[in-house]
């Protein structure tokens, strides 16, 4: 069974047992989550909008940073350089059903 999922603004194809980054979500490890569904398909039998009667729920497995993402400017000849970098914040979820 897969299911389309909107998460934090984002859709997001899940499918039972699989483990996720998602954009950061309020909640501390363990914390369990109850999902939007878009869309749902099970056995060749596809539901959408408000047709769709499936629930999804997940697990917060942790709160994660994302990799060093470096910003640099640079104007030649002038001396002028400036450097900046940011880690975006994810959250780690694992599907645990799809009903």
């Amino acid at each position: 069974m897969i299911a389309v999922v909107k998460v934090a603004g984002q859709q997001f194809k899940v499918e039972k047992d699989q483990t996720l980054y998602v954009p950061q979500l309020e909640g501390k490890a363990g914390d369990k989550l109850n999902l939007e569904v878009l869309l749902a398909e099970a056995d060749g039998k596809l539901s959408a909008g408000a047709d769709v009667k499936t629930k999804v729920k997940a697990e917060i497995l942790g709160q994660v940073k994302g990799e060093t993402v470096i910003a640099y400017k640079q104007k030649r000849r002038k001396g002028f350089h400036k450097k900046k970098g940011h880690r975006t914040a994810y959250t780690k979820i694992k599907v645990t059903s799809i009903a």
